[in-house]
């Protein structure tokens, strides 16, 4: 029997430590604007050597590294350690060897490990890192909910149609702090590139939101969604909410005689109004620095292209106040007192790095989006192709999940109004010729217009809007035909039939 031996082997092998200023980097990557932010503010609060660059022009705070002034750490890309590390594969951060290394870190680390990869672009702000615990008490402390985020969150559950949700999510941001509509739907019609019906339609959906009456146009449209949520809306209210001018001026008389009323039931109906609420937006305290703010801009070039350029107002501009380090790091005296100095200035510099890269990652993802889908910005919704992360990633040489991090929370101003960067995320429906395959969200668009289209005497059956579509060079089951009419909440041909028979 052979007996146990020992021996001494060297094995080379590679893993990715998640060092504290690693993870903060690569959540900094999915924040938004506003979370951004706060989470700056923290950090400017928390570290001495930071401070806030309020310059006019940040060329004249940079200075030379040593030479005793504040100065603004060089915008240049991290090392390549750090950029492999930021766009690392979530596989690859959480593998066993790297699974020790990260003692102490949040048990939900691993949905949040991506990070951002190189980029061209030259942002005009930066930004920092700060240590893990304080980091979660910046970014998820508790706050009251804005009106806007209120209403959002109720779009994400009133459709299921992705053309229909940017429609919604475009009229609640136009909407003011008293939860007024004051835009122009033909205007809104003509930027989104859609019928005036289908605005009109979402914009019905959102008026059923709470609070009562948001989503109005005017007054009277805002008494009149109140009252008809309390079934109080008949037709001497309707008439009196169609003469508010008469009643501010108080012609009590003329009033009675447009409304069929007495002077008890006009008494009743104007004390009604009075308890209702001119403003229903107030009640969520709407915080303006909360507003939604685009954190990239998209314009046409004179050449007919498309600029692309980051929302300088969104971005934080820091200082690393190397005066001042140079000042307390020589008075130290204890090894504690040099390693916290040491420490803060380390953050420092991470913190300025990181979200410049963050900045650059953002630019880089949103131009690539923006050349996938240029025919949306030039023609509207109708005009979507397909579209994936994969894609997007692989064009501009970073990981899905970067992409996907990016895309989320991140807004974009377009001359077809303000979108989500991850709305341009469309899955393909193949072509009939073998030719460019269709996006999605187009395909149910073209379906929704077919069918508003229909007549008594020509209502269209599944089996029809396949044969119109692969007319159109539309391959597409009937299955699908089915599965998006439905998620259009449209009814089936035998029912349609009945109701336009019914409007007849």
């Amino acid at each position: 029997m052979a007996g146990l031996m020992q021996k001494l082997d060297m094995r080379q092998g590679q893993s990715l430590v998640m060092t504290p200023q690693l993870q903060q980097a690569i959540k900094l990557l999915q924040l938004s604007n506003i979370e951004l932010a706060e989470f700056v503010e923290g950090e400017l609060e928390r570290n001495p050597l930071l401070e806030r660059d309020d310059s006019a022009e940040s060329a004249e705070s940079t200075r030379e590294a040593g030479d005793g002034e504040p100065r603004e750490l060089e915008l240049a890309a991290p090392s390549a350690d750090a950029n492999d590390s930021l766009d690392a594969d979530v596989e690859v951060i959480h593998s066993d060897d790297s699974k020790a290394d990260l003692a102490g870190v949040e048990s939900n680390a691993a949905a949040d490990a991506v990070g951002a990869g190189a980029s061209n672009w030259t942002p005009s702000g930066s930004g920092g890192g700060a240590a893990g615990e304080e980091y979660d008490a910046i970014a998820n402390s508790t706050r009251d909910l804005t009106l806007s985020e209120h209403l959002h969150n109720q779009l994400a559950t009133a459709t299921n149609d992705p053309i229909d949700r940017m429609i919604g999510a475009h009229l609640i941001d136009l909407a003011d702090e008293d939860g007024y509509l004051r835009a122009d739907l033909a205007e809104v019609s003509a930027r989104l590139g859609l019928e005036r019906a289908r605005i009109e339609a979402m914009l019905e959906v959102t008026q059923s939101f709470e609070p009562a009456g948001v989503m109005a146009r005017d007054l009277g449209e805002c008494l009149a969604l109140q009252l008809r949520e309390k079934n109080r809306l008949d037709p001497a209210m309707a008439c009196l909410l169609d003469n508010l001018e008469r009643l501010a001026k108080h012609e009590y008389d003329t009033l009675r005689g447009l409304c069929g009323v007495d002077d008890d039931d006009l008494v009743d109906m104007v004390s009604e109004i009075r308890q209702l609420t001119p403003k229903p937006g107030l009640a969520f305290g709407n915080d303006n620095a909360r507003a939604v703010e685009p954190d990239v801009f998209i314009r046409q070039a004179p050449d007919g292209g498309w600029q692309v350029e980051l929302n300088s107002e969104t971005l934080p501009r820091v200082l690393v106040n190397n005066r001042y380090y140079n000042e307390i790091h020589s008075a130290a005296r204890t090894e504690q007192e040099k390693s916290f100095i040491s420490e803060c200035n380390q953050n420092a510099s991470w913190l300025v790095k990181s979200l410049d890269q963050r900045a650059r990652t953002i630019l880089k993802v949103a131009s690539e989006i923006v050349r996938q889908q240029d025919m949306f910005m030039a023609h509207g919704v109708a005009y979507l192709r397909p579209l994936n992360l994969k894609t997007v990633a692989d064009a501009i040489g970073m990981h899905e999940s970067t992409v996907s991090r990016v895309t989320s929370n991140k807004f974009v101003s377009t001359p077809r109004g303000m979108f989500e960067l991850k709305y341009f995320f469309t899955s393909a429906i193949p072509s009939a010729g073998g030719g460019e395959a269709h996006s999605a969200e187009a395909v149910r668009h073209r379906i929704k217009s077919l069918i508003d289209q229909e007549t008594v005497a020509e209502v269209l059956s599944d089996d029809k809007l396949v044969d119109l579509l692969r007319a159109e060079g539309i391959e597409i089951a009937r299955r699908t035909v089915a599965k998006y009419r439905e998620a259009l909440n449209i009814p089936s041909s035998v029912q349609r039939r009945r109701i336009l028979k019914r409007a007849g």
